[in-house]
């Protein structure tokens, strides 16, 4: 499956009877809501020495993923333009790789 069938698939699950502001709205709240559950697995893994619990992870990374693909949806744009564009960001950003003086000196270096 490619990333943009996975889009295509996620959204008929979509209500249709919002409106685009609506769907925008719900889609960046539930990314909050979501990515939320996914560090709260990780905090009680790592802090409350509870196991880590990683189908419910994958679990709720899919379900990221599903808001992703609705807050795209949103914006008029399909999830393969939303992932090279941040490729392409992510290599002028970082050309040989990470590099921590790049990251913490963004402006000298002349990238976002």
């Amino acid at each position: 499956m490619t990333i943009n069938e996975y889009q295509r698939l996620a959204l008929t699950t979509l209500n249709r009877d919002q409106e685009k502001k609506d769907t925008l709205v719900n889609g960046a709240m539930g990314l909050c809501g979501e990515s939320g559950e996914v560090i709260d697995l990780v905090k009680k893994h790592l802090f409350h020495g509870h196991e880590l619990k990683r189908e419910k992870l994958l679990e709720e990374l899919g379900d990221v993923a599903w808001y992703l693909a609705v807050t795209a949806y949103a914006l008029d744009c399909d999830l393969e333009t939303v992932l090279k564009d941040n490729v392409e960001k992510l290599k002028r950003r970082y050309p040989e790789g990470f590099d921590a003086e790049r990251s913490k000196n963004r402006e000298k270096y002349g990238v976002e």
